[in-house]
């Protein structure tokens, strides 16, 4: 607690790391107010009665940092940028440009990159936008609209995806943390006191024992994402011993820690941002009047969050994206390059692409774990609703997993700032 409280002080008292943190909470609020600000033309007691227990809108809330929940100019959210992101990312396997744009030519490659990816959302958004509104407009959410309320409405969504998208850079330049992650955050949080006030208007003390249950799980959740995050394996490395002059130089050992999870929660975020698109098809076309297409919107509708089919996928593509995830960020053999260059070494293994090989080694193998236990940790929350009935908790699980993730790195890059200044 005494070391907590020195570490909020040399916060507080830093000019620079005080001023990051405040331009991220003045960033944040000025997130809040934007989700408050509401498109025109809504019908609030149909939305309401629309988004009770409805899990695929629950899950785009949570992409949308709280935006949808009263149809904001901000209701798509991150969720284009995001998707922008993965696809950018897969096209550096299949684009040897691309990939060497992403790896090799440094920041300004980077942000090039960065740039397609910026480009790419705003027809991701278009396409969203216009499917998301369609599916209200047929709920009978949005009504009374002609076609210039439509387009209207359809450039201020867009508008307001980029906005947010804008405001999650500069956090990320000019704050602390990743500023996509953290308006996530802020849009779970925000949602908070709502979920507690509902828990306690409909408390039953005879599901008192249900209750414990569910706080025993998500404490063993929240011990076992800490725990994984941390991980780490070490691996030895040795400097040789260089003589300049009349001097020795080098000869220490040190160790290359390589995380369990090196992706974080992007695979979690990424796995449903893929099993969104059948769920919102299906919404699209719950609409029409023709009976194989009514056939079809069923079974995509059915398909949300009710079978074994949709929690074995979920845990498929949160264990491929965390390796894949992986080997876009962390390139074994520029490592070992650099290792070389350094006259750093492995004791036991020899320099160049055996090192590169054994780090690959490693690497596969930790990933393979943190994979596993990522993915059975986001499939938890549905077993748990199978077993009890209760629709929030898949929800409720996936909010948990990210929030507790975005506030570990978080904490991470403030000890990384105070570190710095104690230097």
């Amino acid at each position: 607690m005494q070391n907590f409280l020195k570490k909020i002080k040399l916060v507080w008292t830093d000019h620079s790391l005080r001023k990051k943190i405040l331009f991220v909470l003045l960033s944040l609020v000025a997130f809040r107010l934007l989700a408050s600000i509401p498109i025109p033309g809504i019908d609030t007691l149909e939305l309401d009665r629309f988004l009770t227990n409805n899990q695929f809108f629950g899950i785009l809330n949570i992409f949308s940092g709280g935006g949808l929940s009263n149809l904001s100019i901000i209701m798509l959210g991150v969720g284009p940028y995001i998707t922008s992101s993965i696809i950018m990312q897969l096209l550096t396997i299949m684009v040897p440009a691309l990939k060497k744009l992403y790896h090799e030519e440094g920041e300004l490659g980077k942000k090039k990159f960065t740039q397609y990816s910026r480009i790419l959302t705003v027809p991701l958004a278009a396409i969203q936008g216009f499917s998301l509104l369609a599916i209200l407009e047929g709920q009978k959410i949005l009504v009374n609209l002609t076609l210039f309320d439509r387009v209207t409405n359809l450039i201020i969504v867009v508008a307001g995806s980029m906005l947010l998208m804008w405001i999650g850079e500069l956090i990320s330049e000019f704050g602390i943390g990743n500023g996509v992650s953290l308006l996530i955050f802020a849009g779970i949080i925000a949602g908070i006191p709502s979920h507690v006030s509902q828990l306690i208007f409909t408390f039953d003390v005879s599901q008192i024992p249900l209750y414990i249950l569910f706080i025993a799980v998500g404490a063993l959740v929240v011990a076992g994402v800490v725990v994984v995050t941390e991980a780490e394996r070490p691996i030895p490395v040795t400097y040789a011993k260089r003589v300049r002059g009349m001097k020795m130089y080098g000869g220490g050992s040190t160790y290359l820690p390589l995380r369990v999870n090196q992706a974080g929660v992007i695979p979690i975020i990424f796995a449903l941002s893929i099993l969104l698109f059948p769920q919102m098809i299906g919404n699209f076309l719950a609409g029409s009047t023709n009976a194989v297409v009514m056939k079809i919107s069923h079974a995509l509708v059915s398909f949300s969050q009710t079978g074994l089919l949709y929690a074995v996928l979920y845990f498929i593509l949160v264990f491929l994206f965390t390796y894949f995830y992986t080997a876009v960020t962390f390139d074994p053999e520029a490592l070992s390059t650099n290792l070389q260059k350094n006259g750093a070494f492995i004791p036991g293994i020899r320099p160049g692409a055996s090192t590169s090989a054994y780090i690959s080694k490693v690497l596969n193998r930790i990933t393979m774990m943190g994979a596993i236990f990522l993915g059975v940790i986001a499939i938890l929350p549905l077993i748990m609703r199978a077993m009890t009935g209760i629709t929030a908790i898949a929800l409720g699980g996936t909010a948990l997993l990210i929030v507790v993730s975005v506030v570990l790195d978080l904490i991470k890059k403030v000890d990384a700032q105070i570190s710095m200044r104690e230097y």
